[in-house]
């Protein structure tokens, strides 16, 4: 802990103002966290060790706030895993963990509403935390009407602003008011998103009438970020999310603030505002979250015995999930938009295995980038759960014969798809954008030959390409898989292709 509390030195020794106008707070940000415990064998991020520095902090000033910038129903491997009633869990987990370290605020993130309805408001429902919707609206039908958390029967609006009481040693009191923002990047049903910039721009005009300060909680990109903030120029630092980087980005004389994802650090800011001259002071400092901080022991307990359910799950499959079966030199490049949208590193790889598995007797190998969940890097030693994380939902690999005329088809649906999970992954595969011809081995497809292909058995089921199925026309051969093969599970394979590495 001497890392830690060289920190509270930095942050405390001169946080006692002898100004009676003046009053000094604290907030912790952090987003985009689907992981509970901690990554990297226990060595970075996990929620036990956010909730020391939480409650470290606190200790030091009673005026403490932990905000959440959205993205931490979904996704998650622990999420996928079902119950004795057959649920899936889908963010339940993190749901009490977070309770029990009591954030503060929350916004939605983007990934909140890849849920559907009935376990986006069970999660709701089981939050302790406050949320923030200033652009979110739900949807039914015709109809908009606030989100709300239901407990006992009563049901509590989640408003588009929420303000916080401040007081000091000395008396002065000050009101902070937050508003929210969330992307609009994840369709459903349920949710309308609004307009994610007139809409906090609009209660920002209302609310700076009715508060000493106003601060930004939002989950949008930094180009977003970046335009909210000239718009809002009176908010001296936004706390967002959906980029998985640090950052702190100066916009005139706004800071936008962004911790890694899954809690590898966390953002502290002091921050002092005079009443009298409504001037506000911000310090920063990125703090990471590794072996230096202890773990909450409240929390790591919570945390463990979900843990011990994953392990029950994962020892089905595998004999030791958190052996380390590769060591990555470089970031292996899992997040969603990317996944998408481009050829990734990890999807090479992914795409790769799958051809290996069959001794690369192959043409060629794909899947849908939507498969791959994990909505991050992976760098350092990676364990079979690390896979379990990439690719959740598992499923078999199938090797086909099909037609040049289907595959060429296939493979112009997931390009035009780009942006959505129907984006193909691959593997020796190129597309020559000059000509606009796919090759596969070095050579453009030929419309009537026969080509033996990898792919994986979602994709067959035509749901994100409805032409491509086990009987569509131009599928020649499904070839079955024994029980006792890899390719009944593609995270086996992916694991057995880093294993030889």
């Amino acid at each position: 802990m001497k890392k830690l509390a060289l920190l509270f030195v930095i942050l405390f020794l001169f946080s006692c103002s002898k100004n009676e106008d003046t009053l000094e707070f604290i907030v912790i940000n952090v987003n985009d966290i689907y992981e509970i415990d901690a990554l990297g064998g226990g060595k970075v991020g996990g929620l036990a060790r956010v909730a020391t520095l939480y409650d470290s902090i606190k200790k030091e000033n009673k005026n403490t706030l932990l905000v959440h910038g959205g993205d931490f129903l979904n996704p998650s491997l622990l999420g996928t895993i079902k119950d004795e009633k057959g649920e899936r869990y889908s963010g339940k987990q993190m749901v009490e963990v977070m309770n029990a370290v009591g954030f503060d605020l929350v916004a939605f993130g983007n990934h909140e509403f890849d849920l559907k309805y009935s376990d986006f408001q069970k999660r709701l429902n089981e939050s302790e935390f406050q949320w923030i919707a200033t652009n979110i609206k739900l949807k039914s039908g015709d109809k908009l009407e606030p989100f709300y958390v239901e407990k006992e029967g009563v049901k509590k609006t989640i408003p588009k602003t929420v303000t916080f009481n401040f007081k000091d040693d000395d008396g002065t009191e000050i009101t902070v008011g937050f508003l929210s923002s969330t992307i609009n990047s994840t369709p459903n049903d349920y949710v309308d998103y609004g307009d994610l910039y007139q809409d906090p721009i609009n209660l920002n005009k209302a609310l700076q009438s009715k508060v000493d300060l106003v601060l930004g909680l939002t989950h949008v990109t930094i180009a977003q970020d970046k335009m909210l903030a000239n718009s809002m120029p009176n908010i001296p630092i936004i706390f967002g999310g959906h980029e998985h980087t640090n950052m702190m980005v100066p916009v005139g004389d706004v800071v936008i603030s962004k911790a890694d994802a899954n809690a590898r650090t966390a953002y502290v800011h002091k921050i002092t505002f005079n009443k009298s001259t409504k001037k506000t002071t911000i310090q920063s400092e990125l703090v990471k979250l590794n072996e230096s901080i202890a773990p909450s022991k409240k929390v790591e307990r919570i945390v463990q015995r979900w843990n011990v359910l994953l392990d029950k799950k994962l020892k089905l499959i595998l004999d030791d999930p958190y052996e380390v079966v590769f060591n990555a030199k470089s970031p292996l490049d899992g997040r969603d938009t990317e996944t998408r949208s481009i050829q990734t590193n990890l999807g090479q790889l992914i795409a790769a295995s799958m051809s290996t598995n069959f001794d690369d007797e192959v043409d060629c190998a794909f899947l849908n980038g939507g498969s791959i969940r994990i909505d991050d890097e992976l760098l350092g030693d990676i364990t079979g759960v690390d896979i379990f994380r990439v690719l959740p939902f598992g499923g078999e690999i199938n090797k086909v014969e099909m037609t040049g005329l289907l595959l060429e088809k296939t493979l112009n649906f997931g390009r035009l798809k780009a942006g959505t999970g129907a984006y193909l992954q691959r593997h020796n595969i190129d597309y020559n954008s000059e000509n606009k011809t796919w090759v596969v081995g070095g050579k453009p497809i030929i419309s009537d030959k026969v080509y033996t292909v990898v792919l994986t058995d979602y994709l067959l089921l035509g749901l994100d390409i409805p032409f491509l199925k086990a009987n569509s026309e131009g599928m020649l051969k499904v070839y079955d898989n024994k029980p006792e093969d890899a390719a009944s599970d593609i995270r086996k394979v992916v694991i057995n292709y880093l294993e030889e590495l």
